[in-house]
């Protein structure tokens, strides 16, 4: 069921989506969240890399308050109308590939959610996995 609702939540996100992308800074902003997301590489890691590459390794736009976003943040950019990939037309570096979310799956702490951009589902995956990641930050709405 939660996927179900998680699944709603994220249709009814991608109908009002409004996204723009600096090309000098390879940022993308959510123009109705305000969150920011990095847009300039397409790097792969294990769950707990992830974590440390967003809040350690990434520094674009003169900011450096990156991170590994949550299901719903990641769940956000899909735009299920479209396959490979199914994310916003605002992002330019993208595989169609599993991307980590920082979510943990409640009860199994050797799982974590993600998001499968060939198609937009969202499931879970095995932490010591190696799977692509898009940081987030922030931003003003």
């Amino acid at each position: 069921m939660k996927q179900i609702l998680l699944i709603m939540i994220g249709l009814s996100i991608s109908l009002w989506a409004d996204f723009t992308r600096d090309g000098s800074t390879n940022i993308v902003t959510d123009n109705t969240t305000g969150l920011q997301w990095q847009d300039d590489v397409n790097i792969s890691k294990n769950w707990t890399d992830a974590i440390a590459y967003c809040e350690n390794n990434v520094s674009l736009g003169g900011h450096t308050d990156w991170r590994l976003p949550n299901i719903n943040e990641l769940y956000s950019v899909t735009d299920r109308g479209k396959r490979n990939p199914a994310m916003n037309s605002a992002f330019q570096n993208v595989v169609s590939d599993l991307y980590w979310s920082s979510s943990t799956v409640v009860g199994y702490e050797y799982l974590a959610w993600s998001v499968y951009f060939d198609d937009g589902d969202d499931g879970w995956s095995g932490k010591s996995g190696s799977y692509y990641v898009r940081c987030v930050r922030d931003g003003q709405p």
